[in-house]
């Protein structure tokens, strides 16, 4: 999509901070972090929204969760087989949730005590 901001970062039209890639998603930097950590992470191909990428390709869901895992323990908040010390994995969908770029992009939060409930 020409229009999409993410689709643009993906072809290279917007410059982003890129902290990891794979052949089907791209992680960087939040421009606005809400926390020490915050790295999005979206698949390459343009998907509105959690439901949409499910109903098309739940392999690559699975593959962004994977991302996003791998990026917490790139950045220090993960063990490659555990948790430790801790993050938060953040999917806004649809306008009510939040969501203000619509292609799927999950949030990878840490890097200090994120609590509950958020917000």
């Amino acid at each position: 999509m020409t229009d999409c901001l993410f689709c643009r970062m993906v072809a290279g039209e917007i410059p982003a901070d890129v902290v990891s890639e794979t052949d089907r998603t791209l992680a960087f930097r939040d421009i606005n972090p809400q926390a020490p950590t915050h790295v999005l992470v979206i698949p390459k191909d343009h998907h509105a929204t959690a439901g949409a990428l499910v109903g098309a390709d739940p392999q690559l869901l699975a593959e962004v969760v994977a991302a996003a895992h791998a990026v917490a323990v790139q950045e220090g908040l993960a063990t490659a087989d555990g948790p430790e010390p801790g993050y938060r994995l953040v999917a806004n969908t649809g306008p009510a949730a939040g969501q203000t770029v619509h292609h799927l992009h999950v949030h990878v939060l840490g890097g200090r005590d994120l609590g509950w409930p958020p917000g």
